[in-house]
């Protein structure tokens, strides 16, 4: 990582991923007086296209090689990489020069994520509290733990699952069906060749990201984001179905805690496996009654976390991931605006299972005008395309995340779900009650 670089006053950028975090990081990049041209690694996306100029051709993200030589010929800056596989598979290594800075943690460190047995092990060897839990390789011995215990419990495949394959399960044959479901079915593909079964903590659930620059910690504003598919937190785990920013059951005191005994004991530990750190450090944390405990690590943004973080971050976002990757977060200031984001996602009829895709969209002009000199309404596209036709169609489970920004949660949930209710599509359906958890205990 080179230090202290310079940030350019005219960089280019290249920009890994196509879904609704994409769009809201490429929506706060160009916002940046110092952006140059935005090149899209992943094409496709119908809003992220008016913003990015589109690859000429598919990045291949195993041909190193191709990708070097692409971001030499268009003097790529700086390389803003949204999702996790291809950290886990070690694009922050191959693209990064002495001029050239890739925003995201290198292949050792994106383990933290790609492998939850290399995280748990990391998190015992320096006592930071968590679940408590045993890690399998075989599928025998996790059905006899199963056998030999009635606790509630939660199953999770060790790689990644795109932000799926964890299963909370209340009785011994949900258990036992997780584990063959996701060890003997490889429901998950390979991300289930080794499991993890760990006792259900009780509490309410907050994101915590962190920007590390390998030495320096910043703590985000924390978050919250609702995971299951119903209202009322019932259903499957999805890849979220909405967010808020920032969460108001998290006071100085509980970040203290979270920053002195997680995250920058994971910092620490990584380094003394001779790993630096550098981009997001994103904790999910329980805050049980015994005190906040880690449920899981990722080495980004969460989504749809990201776009709650994005409507209210203050500043140039070129700069603040520049100075990430160059060891600079010290010389630099973070500030949020003070109201409250709250992101709803709309989705596709079967999401998370099998759903159809070239629906036609409408309302989003609508929803967004909304909007007022205190209140604002941004919608994210994360699975959207533009038909032959010109018509704007759905291309994906999570379509779109509306996002309002207001004076607290209660408005910036209410002008969200009044902005849905602008938008249509066959099928579309939305939880509208996203922060009911906090709101409801206020």
């Amino acid at each position: 990582m080179p230090s202290h670089l310079s940030c350019p006053e005219h960089g280019n950028v290249l920009l890994i991923g196509g879904g609704g975090r994409e769009h809201a990081l490429a929506w706060k990049l160009c916002q940046s007086p110092r952006l140059g041209d935005l090149w899209l690694a992943n094409p496709g996306n119908a809003a992220l296209d008016k913003l990015g100029k589109p690859c000429p051709r598919a990045m291949d993200m195993s041909d190193v090689w191709q990708m070097q030589h692409w971001c030499e010929q268009n003097d790529i800056h700086l390389v803003v990489v949204g999702p996790e596989v291809p950290l886990a598979k070690g694009i922050v290594d191959a693209l990064t020069t002495e001029t050239r800075m890739v925003f995201g943690p290198n292949k050792n460190a994106a383990q933290i994520e790609a492998n939850k047995a290399f995280a748990r092990e990391l998190m015992k060897q320096v006592a930071i509290p968590k679940a408590e839990g045993r890690t399998f390789k075989d599928l025998q011995p996790a059905r006899h733990y199963v056998d030999a215990h009635e606790e509630p419990c939660v199953v999770k495949a060790s790689g990644l699952a795109a932000g799926k394959g964890v299963i909370v399960c209340d009785t011994r044959d949900q258990a036992m069906d997780a584990v063959n479901r996701i060890m003997a079915n490889r429901e998950f593909g390979d991300a289930g060749k080794h499991i993890i079964i760990e006792e259900k903590l009780s509490g309410q659930e907050v994101s915590v990201l962190a920007l590390v620059d390998g030495s320096s910690i910043w703590l985000l504003d924390p978050c919250q984001d609702h995971k299951q598919l119903g209202e009322g937190d019932t259903g499957p785990n999805t890849g979220g179905m909405g967010a808020y920013c920032p969460t108001p059951i998290l006071d100085h005191e509980t970040m203290a805690i979270i920053q002195r005994e997680i995250i920058v004991p994971t910092v620490d530990a990584l380094k003394r496996e001779a790993i630096q750190y550098c981009g997001v450090l994103y904790a999910g944390i329980m805050l049980t009654p015994a005190g906040p405990k880690v449920l899981e690590f990722n080495c980004r943004f969460g989504d749809p976390e990201c776009q709650t973080l994005m409507a209210r971050l203050k500043g140039d976002l070129f700069e603040i991931l520049w100075a990430t990757c160059t060891g600079d977060l010290d010389n630099i200031n973070i500030e949020f605006d003070p109201r409250t984001a709250c992101c709803v996602v709309m989705c596709s009829e079967g999401y998370p299972g099998k759903y159809q895709t070239g629906k036609v969209i409408t309302g989003i002009e609508e929803a967004e005008a909304m909007g007022s000199d205190d209140e604002i309404v941004k919608v994210f596209h994360a699975g959207t395309k533009i038909r032959d036709d010109g018509a704007l169609v759905t291309n994906g489970g999570r379509v779109l995340g509306v996002t309002a920004l207001a004076a607290d949660l209660q408005a910036a949930r209410d002008l969200a779900n009044v902005a849905c209710e602008q938008i249509h599509f066959d099928g579309a359906f939305y939880r509208r009650d996203i922060g009911d958890r906090v709101l409801v205990t206020s």
